[in-house]
């Protein structure tokens, strides 16, 4: 399988991956935060579901247009200005799981050359498609890692008050 395929079907994934990582969590599971300066596993997919939004446009901008400028986003600011601790996490897993997957069907019909076009990111410098389908493809998967430990944290810190 090439590098292209097996990044379309990562890219793919991050959403059953996110979906199965956050089935059965009650809501002081979802707002659990493990320690200082972490987020909780709401925070999380809610930030998952937000850089899906800016990663929608980053990539349309570089199929679209010649060299665009993609702008670096704040993920704190998000955090703390669009009610991250009070979102519906149905509705955040379902923002996610649609803008990735029209991602994934949009990336998927173009031709292999296509994913040398480039950008240029406003904190990174220049990066093409494949590298900004790389970065969302691992970013998924990095975050879902990070919901299964607060997870454990989370069941760890319930056994020690009993």
């Amino acid at each position: 399988m090439s590098e292209l395929n097996e990044l379309l079907e990562r890219f793919r994934r991050g959403p059953e991956m996110l979906a199965m990582a956050t089935t059965g969590a009650s809501n002081p599971e979802l707002d659990f935060i493990p320690g200082p300066g972490e987020w909780s596993v709401r925070q999380i997919a809610c930030h998952l579901a937000d850089a899906e939004v800016v990663g929608t446009d980053r990539m349309r901008r570089t199929i679209a247009e010649e060299s665009p400028t993609v702008v670096w986003f704040d993920e704190q600011a998000w955090a703390a200005h669009l009610d991250y601790n009070r979102r519906k996490i149905s509705n955040v897993l379902e923002t996610f799981r649609l803008l990735r997957h029209d991602n994934h069907d949009l990336l998927q019909s173009l031709p292999e050359a296509a994913f040398s076009r480039t950008c240029v990111h406003s904190k990174n410098g220049p990066m093409t498609l494949l590298d900004l389908l790389r970065d969302y493809a691992g970013h998924a998967e990095s975050h879902v890692r990070q919901i299964m430990d607060t997870r454990q944290k989370y069941k760890a810190s319930r056994v020690l008050i009993k």
